[in-house]
C-alpha cells in the first residue's frame, strides 16, 4: 500500500510538470502578425554579414578617397566610373594606338572620343584625318559639317560678348563731340589702349566664326554630292549657308530640299524662309543693253 501511494504521488507530480499542449495552426507572434517578416532581417544580419561589411568598405572608400560629402561634385559618379570604366582619356589613348594599326578606324574612334569629351577642335582635326583616308563617307562629311557649324556658333557667341566688352572699354566715346571738334580733341588716351585690344579680339572672333561657317558649307556640299537624294543633308547645308551669310547656296539647298521632300510638314515655313532670304540678298543691277 505504501509503495502504491508513493507511485501515485510521483505520477501526479509528473503530470503537473508536463507543459500544456500547444494548439495547432500557424505560430503567432506576441505582438500579432507573422513573425517571419521580422525574422527575415535578423536572418540576413546573421548569415549575410559579409554584405554589410562590403557596403561599409565601399562607403568608406568613396567617402575618404572619392570625396562623398565633401561638396566637390564628384562623389559616387567618379567611383562608379573608376569601377565600371567609361574614362574619356583611356578612349583617346586606345584610339591613338589604333591609328598605327588601322588609320581609318583609329581616326574614326579618336574623333568619337574627342566628341564625347566635348573637345570640338580636336574632334574636327581627327575627323579631317579620317576623311583624308575615307573620302567617300558621306555621313562623316555631314558630321564634320555639324562640328564646324557648332564651332562657328561658339565663336559667334564669343564675338557678341567681346563686342559688348569693346563698347564698354571706352565709356566716354558716346559723349565725345563729332566733326572737326572731335579731330581737335582726339580720342581719350585713358581708354584708347583697352578699346583697341577689345576691338582686335572682336575682329579675330568674327573671322573665326566666318571661317567655321564657310568650312561647314563646304563639308555639307561634299556630303550632298555623295548623297544627292538626301533631303536631310540639303536642310543642313541650308542652315550652314544661312549662318555663313551665303544666301544663294541657302536658297538652292532649300529648293532642293522641297523637291526631295515635297510632303514636308514644314513646307510652308521653308517657302517663307526662301522668300525672306531672297529679300535680304543685295540687289544686282542689270547692265544696260547695247543700243539702249
Amino acid at each position: 500500500m505504501a509503495r502504491a501511494a508513493v507511485k501515485a504521488k510521483q505520477q501526479a507530480k509528473a503530470h503537473a510538470a508536463k507543459p500544456a499542449a500547444r494548439p495547432r495552426g500557424k505560430r503567432r507572434h506576441s505582438g500579432g502578425g507573422n513573425p517571419n517578416q521580422d525574422l527575415f532581417f535578423v536572418k540576413m544580419r546573421r548569415h549575410q554579414k559579409w554584405v554589410y561589411a562590403l557596403l561599409a568598405v565601399v562607403f568608406m572608400i568613396s567617402f575618404v578617397l572619392v570625396g562623398v560629402g565633401s561638396g566637390n561634385g564628384g562623389g559616387l559618379s567618379q567611383l562608379y566610373t573608376g569601377l565600371f570604366g567609361g574614362g574619356g582619356g583611356s578612349s583617346v589613348s586606345k584610339a591613338q594606338d589604333e591609328i598605327k594599326k588601322n588609320p581609318a578606324k583609329g581616326y574614326r574612334d579618336l574623333a568619337t572620343a574627342y566628341e564625347t569629351n566635348g573637345n570640338t577642335v580636336q574632334a574636327i582635326s581627327a575627323l579631317q584625318s579620317y576623311l583624308a583616308v575615307r573620302k567617300h563617307d558621306a555621313n562623316a562629311w555631314s558630321e564634320l559639317g555639324g562640328l564646324e557649324l557648332s564651332q562657328g556658333n561658339t565663336f559667334a557667341k564669343q564675338y557678341q560678348s567681346q563686342q559688348a566688352t569693346a563698347q564698354n572699354a571706352d565709356p566716354s566715346a558716346p559723349f565725345l563731340p563729332g566733326g572737326s571738334l572731335a579731330a581737335a580733341i582726339g580720342p581719350n588716351s585713358a581708354f584708347q589702349g583697352a578699346s583697341q585690344q577689345a576691338t582686335q579680339a572682336t575682329s579675330v572672333l568674327a573671322q573665326q566664326a566666318t571661317s567655321s561657317f564657310t568650312a561647314a558649307v563646304a563639308d555639307y556640299k561634299t556630303a550632298a554630292k555623295l548623297q544627292p537624294r538626301s533631303a536631310t543633308v540639303q536642310e543642313e547645308l541650308a542652315t550652314a549657308a544661312v549662318n555663313a551669310g551665303n544666301g544663294p547656296v541657302a536658297i538652292k539647298a532649300l529648293k532642293t530640299y522641297l523637291k526631295l521632300y515635297p510632303n514636308s510638314p514644314v513646307r510652308k515655313q521653308v517657302k517663307a524662309e526662301i522668300k525672306q532670304i531672297a529679300t535680304s540678298l543685295p540687289k544686282i543691277s542689270t547692265p544696260p543693253q547695247p543700243g539702249k
